[in-house]
């Protein structure tokens, strides 16, 4: 309602101008009417972007003044070599074009990147008040495709996630405690990580894979929300970037190394007997020496608890946070459980590309066109 009432304020500041210079020719052509309802449009046009900028996350906040920093170095390096310094907000299919040569040939950027850029500068550039042509984002994205079928381009970037199998999570949760130093380390000695930290991260880990969990909704998770039935779990996925919450159940595992019922049963026992405050977050800090903190891991520390984990237990494969999504529904399709159903337990949208084919990968094997035709 404030931005209505300042956009009321606005037209009655427009209207009263427009009497005090004008009232005759006004009152005859409709003027007025027509000047008023466009600062009440345009009062409400601003106060709409600035919801939505705080509803943005901060880290995609932040992700944003990055590709606009480069956007801005980029207008430089286009004035070195043709004498002329555009303005930022000159956003046009050839800027575009061209700021997407440049990440590509100049800062041989992956063409995931580019294409996150790309997105960046166009929200942006829309919040500072241009007018971005369709025609412009389409053409440097046409190129990006491009890029993405070049091998060397795409080795640029980390590559996808390897997804997790329950095997890798037995090995994760069962490694050894100690760790040796890294060779570049300063602190050259064994360290054995605490017991409150293990059961936390296996807590995480294995509840993350059943529930197909992203970092931030790990860390969104709140010990209501996590319902112990006689089936297993019940756990409510908050909402997180603007994404819908969902309702998950979460069977017994068949072991008990990778039972995300037990897994989470052994850790909120312990969470509690160490302190904690019961309905307060599902997984907080632990230093090194094993003492609990009080505020909500965060989700870098939730993504970083599988890679750290995988790193431990000897996995070779690149292990992150997402592996536990990914690995859900390749696990879960070889095992001939429905898509829908898999889609349903990790909050995919139904065009979802990046599910489909998670999907493919799952059923690669199944049917094979060269499988039992005589070869």
């Amino acid at each position: 309602m404030t931005d209505v009432n300042a956009a009321l304020a606005a037209q009655d500041d427009v209207v009263d101008a427009e009497l005090v210079e004008d009232h005759e020719q006004a009152a005859g052509t409709g003027l007025v009417a027509h000047d008023a309802a466009a600062a009440v449009l345009a009062a409400l046009e601003q106060g709409a972007e600035e919801h939505i900028a705080a509803a943005r996350p901060k880290k995609t906040t932040a992700s944003y003044a990055g590709d606009w920093k480069l956007w801005t170095e980029f207008h430089g390096w286009l004035a070195e070599r043709t004498g002329t310094l555009l303005p930022l907000t000159a956003v046009t299919k050839g800027t575009m074009v061209s700021f997407t040569v440049w990440l590509d040939e100049v800062k041989e950027a992956a063409p995931n990147s580019i294409d996150r850029r790309i997105t960046g500068v166009t929200v942006t550039a829309r919040r500072l008040g241009t007018t971005v042509p369709k025609e412009a984002t389409l053409a440097a994205r046409q190129l990006v495709k491009k890029f993405r079928n070049d091998p060397k381009r795409m080795a640029r970037g980390r590559g996808k996630a390897v997804p997790i199998t329950p095997g890798d999570l037995r090995k994760m949760n069962t490694a050894d405690r100690t760790r040796a130093p890294k060779p570049e380390s300063r602190r050259q000695r064994t360290r054995t990580v605490p017991e409150l930290a293990r059961l936390r991260d296996r807590s995480i880990n294995t509840l993350r894979f059943a529930v197909a969990g992203r970092n931030e909704e790990m860390s969104a998770l709140d010990d209501p929300y996590i319902k112990l039935v006689s089936e297993g779990l019940e756990v409510h996925v908050p909402s997180v970037k603007g994404r819908p919450p969902r309702d998950v159940a979460v069977a017994y595992g068949e072991h008990p190394d990778t039972c995300p019922v037990r897994c989470w049963l052994a850790w909120q026992q312990a969470k509690l007997a160490a302190g904690a405050a019961p309905g307060g977050p599902a997984f907080l800090p632990v230093d090194q020496w094993g003492h609990l903190g009080t505020a909500r891991l965060a989700p870098d520390s939730c993504g970083r608890a599988m890679t750290r984990a995988a790193e431990q237990a000897g996995l070779e494969a690149r292990i992150t946070g997402h592996s536990g999504r990914r690995g859900v529904v390749t696990t879960g399709r070889k095992k001939g459980k429905r898509a829908e159903k898999l889609r349903a337990q990790g909050g995919w949208s139904a065009k979802s590309a990046v599910f489909w084919g998670y999907v493919d990968d799952g059923e690669k094997w199944e049917d094979a066109a060269t499988e039992g035709i005589g070869l």
